[in-house]
């Protein structure tokens, strides 16, 4: 006599399938009988002028305008700081090939990195110069560098 193809592991599973599907169509029974009322009205939310979600919708009055044109997209750029005062200093270091060096301030000993593109007159070490200073990505840096 054969034996039956089912095991106990299939049973089970088929057991537990259709007890799933009973529990499934009882559930969609249930709420054809019981159609919950307001529809799509029950549904909304709306967020009051605190930011807080709500199911009344807000007052018209406590509206604001807000300018479209006045709200700023991204991280604006930042302007460039100018001191507009003009400070002698010695060239303490300047390499022609690179095209950079240092400027001591003769008042306060402060050095101030000076690039080729911020020299008005060409310049080399220990001339005294006239520069102004205008805020770069790592500090400080002399431009408008004059020869005197």
């Amino acid at each position: 006599m054969a034996k039956s193809q089912q095991t106990f592991g299939k049973k089970d599973l088929e057991k537990n399938r259709l007890k799933k599907r009973q529990e499934k169509q009882e559930k969609m029974e249930a709420r054809k009988a019981n159609p919950k009322k307001g529809g799509f009205e029950s549904m909304i939310a709306y967020v009051d002028e605190y930011g807080n979600l709500t199911d009344t919708p807000p007052d018209p009055s406590k509206k604001k305008l807000v300018d479209a044109s006045t709200i700023e997209l991204g991280v604006p750029k930042r302007e460039t700081e100018t001191v507009d005062t003009v400070r002698t200093g010695k060239v303490k270091f300047f390499n022609t090939e690179k095209g950079f060096g240092f400027i001591e301030q003769t008042n306060t000993k402060e050095e101030f990195f000076v690039h080729i593109n911020g020299l008005i007159d060409t310049i080399k070490e220990n001339d005294t110069v006239t520069f102004e200073l205008e805020r770069g990505n790592k500090g400080m840096n002399a431009v408008r560098v004059t020869k005197l």
